[in-house]
């Protein structure tokens, strides 16, 4: 009967993360639905370009969804009754240096004025491919670490690989992510870059000799 031993070998490499990317939200509140439509596409219009004036290419930029609704509220013997109407939309960026971001993060901010509102920023690599190959060349040393000690145990060595298994490699950004709002005045806040981490996992069955 062939003897065989199958382990789990796990990495992580880390790197610092040479992209921002940032999420915008547009929103305006008016009397007419026509009204708010408008001028939501004229803020989301200077916040681009103010973006685009701070050093973000057109290729970085991208809009996504757009919504139009009345706001209601119940009243007394009237049932419900509209106040206004809200148009929003949102708009993703991606700055590739750390140093452009906080400039480029107030123009949007000072462009878009009480419209605009921050709702995410996550940081991480443009090519992580090097950083990947670091996390699953450590996850390999890992697996064949922990197969040579229980191969030891069992007093055997190992012999040829008979499979090999790799899970899909995971990213952690170690820094600032989440929510912001922007109730801030349109100074630039720093950005720091911290590191971002990158885990493989890889799944080995060897001969036992």
């Amino acid at each position: 009967m062939e003897r065989t031993i199958t382990v789990t070998g796990t990495g992580t490499a880390t790197a610092v993360p040479d992209l921002v990317t940032l999420t915008l939200g547009v929103e305006t509140r008016r009397e007419t639905a026509a009204k708010a439509y408008d001028d939501a596409g004229k803020s989301a219009a200077a916040v681009a370009s103010a973006l685009r004036g701070a050093g973000v290419a057109d290729a970085e930029l991208r809009t996504s969804g757009l919504n139009l609704r009345a706001d209601l509220v119940w009243a007394e013997g009237q049932g419900q009754k509209v106040t206004a109407y809200v148009a929003s939309t949102t708009l993703h960026v991606g700055i590739r240096t750390h140093a452009e971001a906080p400039a480029a993060i107030a123009a949007a901010v000072a462009a878009g004025g009480d419209d605009i509102r921050i709702t995410g920023l996550e940081q991480g690599m443009a090519d992580p491919s090097a950083v990947t190959a670091q996390a699953q060349e450590a996850a390999w040393r890992d697996a064949v670490a922990r197969a040579e000690q229980y191969a030891r145990l069992a007093s055997a060595r190992l012999g040829s690989v008979v499979s090999i298994s790799q899970q899909p490699v995971q990213g952690a950004h170690i820094p600032m992510g989440g929510m912001v709002r922007a109730s801030f005045a349109a100074e630039a806040l720093p950005v720091e870059a911290g590191e971002s981490a990158v885990s493989a996992s890889v799944t080995v069955q060897w001969e036992l000799i």
